[in-house]
């Protein structure tokens, strides 16, 4: 099984950014972890603080892997590409937060992105991408 993990903006900051919504620890040294989990499953991970960079992923990958992981951060409440992106590809795509974007700000409540995919997995911390994967390999 191949799964694509894509992380939007300001992720790459994973440790440094916020450690009291986001956490300690930086993202690559989870997907180590995700790896050990998982040895039947290749990973590809992917991270872009560009929109247009986030939907070129998306269509590269969205019709030869079996599912993706997406993180779109804040893009997920304003990106109807993002959304149009996801409806063009055959690749299942799980939308992923580290926190519970309904317990912060209001505007944080609406997603552009959960219309298109096939679930939502929000408040876990970065366990929220291994209930994703969770997901996945139940399809």
């Amino acid at each position: 099984m191949k799964i694509q993990i894509i992380n939007g903006p300001n992720i790459n900051l994973l440790g440094k950014r916020e450690p009291g919504i986001y956490g300690a620890r930086p993202f690559e040294d989870y997907l180590v972890e995700l790896k050990e989990t998982y040895p039947q499953v290749e990973f590809e991970y992917y991270q872009s603080n560009v929109e247009g960079e986030m939907i070129n992923k998306l269509h590269e990958v969205g019709f030869d892997y079996d599912g993706i992981v997406l993180n779109a951060g804040a893009y997920t409440h304003t990106s109807i590409a993002l959304q149009d992106a996801i409806r063009a590809i055959k690749t299942p795509v799980i939308e992923v937060h580290i926190s519970n974007v309904h317990q912060r700000e209001e505007f944080r409540h609406k997603s552009m992105i959960s219309c298109a995919c096939v679930g939502v997995i929000c408040g876990f911390g970065l366990h929220s991408y291994r209930l994703a994967v969770e997901a996945l390999l139940l399809k």
